[in-house]
Order: C-alpha cells, then sequence, then structure tokens
C-alpha cells in the first residue's frame, strides 16, 4: 500500500468550507402580506420561501433561517381552473371508517385561514423544521391582526394576483 498524496490546495494551506449561519446571525422580520383577490398557489408558494428563509442569502436547508409571515383577508382568495370545487381536504382520525373530505369551496367559506396553512404545509420540508417553521406563519380571514407590536412590513407579490395573471401572454 502506498500513501496518497495530499492535494495542491490542501498542502497550500487553503481550505474550502461551506458556510453555516449562527444562530446570532438570523435576523427574522415580520411580514404582512394582503390576500384579496390573489390565487392560492401562487400565494403559498412565497408564504413558504418566506417562511424557509430562501430569500436570505444566509439560507441554509437544515437551519430554521426564515421570517414570520402574516397573511391577512384569506377569505378573499381566489382559485383557478375549477379547483375550489375539485380539489379536496381530507381529514383522519385514526378510526376506521372516519376519514372525511371537505371540497376547497366549502373550506374557503368556512375556514379560510385552514385552508391556507395547510397549502402553506404541504410546501414546507417534513418533519421537526417544517413544523418550526410553520409555527411562524399567522393566517386571518379579515383585514385585522393582533401583531402590531411586531412592525411588521408589507410584503406584495405582483405575479399572485388574478388579474395579473389574465395579462399574461401564452406562447
Amino acid at each position: 500500500m502506498t500513501a496518497v498524496p495530499a492535494s495542491s490546495a490542501a498542502s497550500k494551506g487553503t481550505r474550502v468550507r461551506t458556510y453555516s449561519p449562527k444562530p446570532s446571525e438570523i435576523e427574522k422580520v415580520w411580514h404582512v402580506i394582503d390576500a384579496e383577490g390573489m390565487v392560492l398557489g401562487r400565494l403559498c408558494t412565497e408564504v413558504a420561501r418566506l417562511l424557509r428563509g430562501k430569500h436570505k442569502p444566509i439560507f441554509a436547508p437544515h437551519l430554521d433561517t426564515g421570517d414570520h409571515v402574516i397573511v391577512v383577508n384569506a377569505a378573499k382568495l381566489v382559485m383557478t381552473a375549477g379547483k375550489a370545487d375539485a380539489k379536496m381536504a381530507y381529514r383522519h382520525s385514526g378510526y376506521p371508517g372516519s376519514l372525511r373530505k371537505t371540497s376547497y369551496s366549502e373550506l374557503l367559506a368556512k375556514k379560510p385561514e385552514e385552508l391556507v396553512r395547510r397549502s402553506v404545509r404541504g410546501m414546507l420540508p417534513k418533519g421537526t423544521l417544517g413544523r418550526q417553521q410553520l409555527t411562524k406563519l399567522k393566517v386571518y380571514a379579515g383585514a385585522d391582526h393582533p401583531h402590531g407590536a411586531q412592525q411588521p412590513t408589507p410584503y406584495a407579490i405582483a405575479h399572485a394576483h388574478r388579474d395579473a395573471e389574465s395579462r399574461r401572454t401564452v406562447g
């Protein structure tokens, strides 16, 4: 057996290291998003991106680097292509025969907060990290929220509005 020579980079003393942010470097900001007239899926992808922290240069997939997000006017969301009646939300208690299903249109009418929370939850990582990131999401059906003390900044999502979709050209 012969010894393998050290690479030239290691012998010069230069090492390439992966950056991992420290907890003291992670800054959490509060954002408020007005969901009136927005498409559900487009809104939820941006919310999941903010919760994970992918918009930050210090993003690390194994850490919670994301911000807090407040979604207001969740009752005024829209869904495209008849998805409101076609898509179903399922619940199961664990007992035989206890599977319950509800259409997205019923869920939007009764519990719009739950509809947004479920949609965002499906876009976050599964496991303890995803559950931790989901706790930073606050959804309200109306225009009021009790988080004024956190001084949230408005976050605009131009491409998520229903009228922005109709302006797009196909081709």
